[in-house]
């Protein structure tokens, strides 16, 4: 009994926070910063900034295959090699599809890194703001729940992350999308500024911008500036965007309050139904397949959607015999991605005598949405809206014909512009888009898997033609030629943007969480990834995480100093 006691007191801490991605590194900073003992748990492997960026600094000819993909790697990742993000350089950041498998009752590309860090090492780095148009919609419009917060109550968290992070951007004054904290813009190439002026000039209610991106266009502390190497998916020696291994598992550690235990999978909370409270999790080590338990007053929950849903679908009581904090109904329902892979592209006669000098800028414009914002643009066939990303460049050469000296030739003077922008569309919260366990197909681990069962529907359907017309329309009205639209429909997941599972909402019969993150039927449980959103907006949501974490865990330590968890 006396050794028990010993163990258990070894393993408590003030938190735990399971993963270590953008949201799971921010509630480690958040809650080392202040004062707390914080347990950070990794189910993959340890990622050190900077060291284990082994690929970084290669040029093409150093790799074995040139960076091209190759049938061994395709068979070990069928899925994660769909990524615009994989090749040979990145592989070691993907996960072996084969070793972690998931059974797909839809098609659905669930794209994710097991190590420390997750996706930050990976992500798309484009940060928006959402807001009231986006709070508000579920409310007005009847899908999902309305959300329990408003812009006003995450905007000065917004301002807080963006300050720490460092966000390049242009402020425009838009509603829909509100302006940030932001290091000076990156520029726009010739093309991309006429264009950029003609939307201006040919429409009333839609712009060009240049992207908001996570990297520093001017050193922030000890990080960065951007080197403009857009090598951004093999990790950044420079720190010039922003990741977990970089920015804030680095300043949780400087604390002396962290510890961080990689290889280590999360297999369920501990649940005590006296004190209405959740206990600790049990833990198993991904090598040795042993099982330890922890103990802290507070969790965060920042495993990925997917991978939270999993956990609290795992964690079964007599409390709880449908999943965690499962009193709604509701967990593992709410799915929702972006869709995208829809626009249009084209070409332009002028500009011979100009080229850029911004080297392999890791960034493009972005025409923020412009569907369904105010009475004058609302649409008949559908809800809500979306936005464009994308950007010009001029070819390398006019030839890429013959070898030698044919070859050379055509490659002396440099091609024709070109132009194309693609668009992230809305996903509604239905129901019946969802994710369970499946016992009966079990990982390498003996673990359950989970069966998806995801798709976009009749409102995204509609949507899509509105999104590749008008991006043709958009491309000829600034005068380019041969503009074509396209789109190669891939399925939910593929976005990288998968959330809702676990929603927060100001109803606990029809949620999981409360507006502070909170799991309705356990207090001093948080989540604070994608599976908390209660819709989906139509823009990257990496920093809502963030700052909806931040809030969270200010609200955590408030609550615990008063004895509420």
């Amino acid at each position: 009994m006396n050794l028990n006691i010993k163990a258990e007191k070894e393993n408590t801490y003030d938190a735990i926070v399971v993963g270590s991605g953008i949201s799971g590194g921010w509630a480690a900073k958040e809650l080392c910063e202040k004062g707390l003992k914080t347990l950070v748990l990794e189910r993959g492997r340890n990622v050190e900034h900077v060291k284990d960026y082994t690929t970084a600094m290669k040029a093409p000819w150093e790799f074995e295959h040139h960076l091209n993909t190759t049938n061994e790697m395709r068979d070990k990742h069928p899925i994660q090699s769909r990524c615009y993000a994989f090749d040979e350089a990145t592989q070691q950041f993907w996960v072996n599809d084969k070793e972690n498998p998931y059974n797909e009752v839809k098609p659905f590309n669930w794209l994710r890194g097991y190590h420390v860090g997750g996706r930050s090492l990976m992500w798309g780095r484009q940060v928006y703001r959402w807001s009231d148009l986006d709070f508000e919609a579920n409310g007005k419009d009847g899908h999902g729940v309305d959300w329990p917060i408003r812009y006003k109550d995450i905007a000065p968290w917004y301002s807080y992350v963006e300050s720490y992070i460092g966000v390049s951007g242009q402020a425009e004054g838009l509603p829909q999308l509100p302006d940030g904290v932001f290091l000076p813009p990156m520029e726009m190439n010739c093309l991309e500024k006429h264009v950029a002026a003609r939307i201006k000039e040919k429409y009333n209610d839609r712009i060009m911008t240049i992207g908001r991106v996570a990297h520093l266009t001017k050193g922030l502390k000890d990080r960065g500036p951007c080197q403009y190497r857009n090598l951004c998916a093999r990790g950044c020696p420079f720190t010039g965007y922003f990741s977990s291994n970089g920015v804030t598992l680095p300043a949780a550690a400087a604390t002396g309050n962290m510890t961080l235990r990689p290889d280590s999978i999360v297999l369920e909370v501990l649940y005590d139904k006296d004190k209405s409270k959740a206990t600790g999790v049990r833990v198993m080590d991904s090598h040795t397949l042993q099982t330890v338990e922890y103990y802290a007053d507070i969790i965060f929950l920042n495993g990925s959607t997917l991978g939270t849903s999993w956990i609290m679908m795992n964690s079964v009581s007599d409390r709880f015999p449908n999943g965690f904090g499962n009193d709604s109904g509701q967990l593992g329902h709410n799915l929702m991605d972006h869709h995208f892979g829809v626009g249009a592209g084209g070409d332009y006669e002028g500009f011979e005598d100009q080229y850029y000098s911004s080297g392999r800028r890791p960034n493009g414009i972005y025409i923020p949405r412009f569907r369904n914002t105010n009475s004058r643009t609302m649409q008949k066939d559908y809800v809500r809206g979306f936005g464009y990303q994308g950007g010009a460049g001029r070819d390398r050469g006019t030839s890429w014909e013959g070898i030698g000296v044919q070859l050379k030739e055509g490659q002396e003077e440099p091609g024709k512009w070109s132009m194309g922008v693609g668009s992230w569309g809305e996903h509604l919260p239905y129901f019946e888009n969802k994710v369970t366990l499946n016992k009966a197909k079990k990982d390498k681990y003996g673990l359950p898997t989970l069966d998806i069962d995801c798709e976009f529907k009749a409102n995204e359907l509609a949507m899509r033609k509105d999104m590749q017309e008008s991006a043709k329309e958009m491309l000829e009205a600034a005068g380019l030629k041969n503009v074509h639209g396209y789109d190669s429909a891939p399925p939910p997941g593929h976005c990288i943007h998968e959330m809702g599972t676990a929603r927060m909402g100001k109803d606990p019969k029809t949620s999981v969480l409360n507006g502070f993150n909170q799991v309705h039927a356990a207090k001093n449980v948080f989540i604070t990834d994608g599976s908390c959103m209660a819709s989906s907006s139509c823009v990257n949501p990496s920093i809502t995480y963030m700052a909806l974490t931040a809030r969270a865990c200010d609200h955590a330590i408030s609550e615990r100093k008063r004895g509420n968890i």
